[in-house]
Parts: C-alpha cells; sequence; structure tokens
C-alpha cells in the first residue's frame, strides 16, 4: 500500500520559513490581487490567498473591476500597480471575461513583480536554472517530489498534460534534475500510446482535469504518483488517477483533495517573498 504525500505537513513547514524571511524584510510585502468580475470559484480562491497571507504576516489587497472591463483598460490597471512600489507582487485571479486573454495580460506584470511566474522572462529563466520564481503549481509538485525522498536522477519521469502552468515548466524544472522526462498529451492519448508511456513512468504526474484518465492497473510498482487533477464527481472530489487501484501499485500517491492544493497557495507566498527580497 502506498505511502500518502500530503501537501498540507509541507506546506507549513515552508509557512514557517517564509514568517522568518518576512521578519527580515525592511517593509511588510503586498500582494495585489486583480479579480475582475465575479466568480463563486475565484470567490473562495480569494479567501483562502486571503487567510494565508494574513498568517505569514503579508498585506493582501484585493482589486475588484467589474465584469465589463476592457483588455486595455486591464493593461492601464496593472501598469498602475507595476508603477506603485509598494506592492510587491501582482495576480490576476480566474477565470477572466471572456473578451479578456489572460495570457497576453500575464505578460503585462512586470517580471519581478509576476508572482505566478508566468511571465516569459520568468519561465526563460527556468530553462538556464536560474529562476527564483516559480510557477505555483509546478513548485508545488517539485516540494512533493522532495518530500517523497525520491532521487530523480535518470528516472523515468512521465508527465501527462502540457499546460503551461504545470507540464511545460514542470519538465524543464525536472530535466535540471537529470530526469529522463516524457511528455504525454491529447495527442499521445489519440496515438494510443497514453498507456504505454504510462507504465513505463517510476515518477508519474498527471495535470489533466479528467477524472479517472489514468487507470490504476497502468501504474508500474512502486511508482511515485503526483495526481494534480481535481474533478467534481457527484459529490465528490477526485483526481485524474483511478485512486484506490494505483494505491495498491505505487509506492507514493498524493491524495484529492490535500496533496498539490495546499501547497499552491503556499508557494505563491513564496514567490511574492522572493519578489520583495528582489526590489529591495
Amino acid at each position: 500500500m502506498a505511502r500518502l504525500l500530503e501537501g498540507k505537513p509541507i506546506a507549513e513547514k515552508i509557512k514557517e520559513g517564509i514568517r522568518q524571511e518576512v521578519e527580515l524584510l525592511k517593509n511588510k510585502p503586498v500582494l495585489a490581487s486583480i479579480m475582475v468580475g465575479e466568480n463563486a470559484g475565484s470567490a473562495t480562491y480569494v479567501k483562502s490567498q486571503t487567510k494565508i497571507a494574513q498568517d505569514l504576516g503579508i498585506e493582501y489587497r484585493l482589486q475588484q473591476l467589474s465584469g465589463d472591463t476592457s483588455e486595455a483598460a486591464l493593461i492601464e490597471f496593472i501598469q498602475k500597480l507595476n508603477a506603485d512600489r509598494s506592492v510587491n507582487g501582482i495576480i490576476i485571479q480566474m477565470p477572466l471575461p471572456a473578451a479578456i486573454d489572460y495570457k497576453k495580460m500575464s505578460q503585462f506584470i512586470l517580471p519581478e513583480k509576476d508572482v505566478e511566474g508566468m511571465h516569459p522572462a520568468n519561465i526563460g529563466k527556468i530553462v538556464f536554472g536560474k529562476a527564483k520564481i516559480l510557477p505555483c503549481t509546478a513548485a508545488a509538485v517539485m516540494e512533493l517530489l522532495n518530500a517523497s525522498g525520491a532521487d530523480l536522477y535518470g528516472r523515468e519521469v512521465v508527465i501527462v498534460g502540457h499546460s503551461e502552468i504545470v507540464g511545460k515548466p514542470l519538465s524543464l524544472l525536472l530535466l535540471d534534475k537529470f530526469a529522463t522526462v516524457t511528455v504525454a498529451h491529447i495527442g499521445t492519448s489519440k496515438a494510443g500510446k497514453l498507456e504505454e508511456h504510462v507504465r513505463r513512468a517510476e515518477v508519474l504526474i498527471v495535470a489533466v482535469g479528467k477524472a479517472g484518465l489514468i487507470k490504476g492497473e497502468w501504474i508500474k510498482e512502486g511508482a511515485i504518483v503526483i495526481d494534480v487533477g481535481i474533478n467534481r464527481v457527484g459529490e465528490k472530489l477526485v483526481g485524474d488517477v483511478e485512486f484506490e487501484a494505483a494505491e495498491k501499485r505505487a509506492s507514493a500517491i498524493t491524495p484529492v483533495p490535500g496533496g498539490v492544493g495546499p501547497l499552491t497557495v503556499t508557494m505563491l507566498m513564496r514567490n511574492l517573498v522572493e519578489a520583495a527580497k528582489l526590489q529591495q
């Protein structure tokens, strides 16, 4: 039976380090959070961010904009926050209204205030192994792998999902650890090759958002499984991996919920402190 890799105990250890770093800063770090329109899921995430920020001694400034805000108006608002020297980090809450392109907006945030780690300049630093600010979910996965005790050198790592926030940056972070990395995606699945790649994985990371996509019987004996997916099925939240069957074969596995999720906001706050240090 697999060992559970729970995010909360790891997050608590990291938070203790963040508190100490906040105390060493000249000024309390400030995070500006932009929310365009109303969204229940986004509001819940903001509430979680606010609570953790207060716990860490971080000032959280929610900037609520109307749902009919244009791209031009949002860009102007971002540029005002860029120019505000009291603001150390900027995050744009998702989802945005259909008329606004998130990828375009994220590029207007100054790289040194980009606490989501999604600016091209920050992604580029990952390629050279010089990044101080990492995409939050990818950073959370790396922390879970560290906690698993796995030696990634030369290991067969398979990532299922090639998104900008998880799969792509994670592949670069893992290459920096000299892992042998395969990235599978919808093309892999349509070609009928997803199962064969998953069966080979000594470390499997799945970030797709499709319940039960990965069958438990595909998991290699002794593999480490990090399930980033979170899906609502009836009244339950489940991951992308068939948990019960996978748990019997893996050596370590993240629960859903309770695995990656508790770490992502902590990674956001760690990025903010790094941003504040860079600016000071």
